[in-house]
């Protein structure tokens, strides 16, 4: 899974904020705002890596279990593909 093209995370003053960049501006109708777990999974994402390796990452970084890792990493991913932001 990666992030799609087109798409980039910024940070403005403490939030992060997901913005369409190119041809995408035009289709893409708002910003997604996600918190910094949200962020680190995009980050992760961005190595265009599988969910499994994502979920081992935020266990060792946010020190929580595979399951909780998961749910939330699943929650972010179908955000993101609802709004057309990954591709598989």
């Amino acid at each position: 899974m990666k992030i799609a093209d087109g798409f980039v995370l910024k940070t403005i003053a403490d939030s992060y904020v997901v913005v369409p960049v190119g041809e995408n501006l035009v289709d893409f109708s708002a910003m997604i705002t996600i918190n910094e777990t949200g962020a680190f999974i995009w980050q992760q994402l961005e190595k265009n890596t599988d969910i499994d390796s994502v979920v081992e990452a935020m266990c060792s970084e946010f020190d929580i279990d595979p399951e909780t890792a998961r749910a939330d990493c699943m929650e972010f991913v179908k955000i993101l593909e609802d709004n057309k932001v990954v591709e598989k």
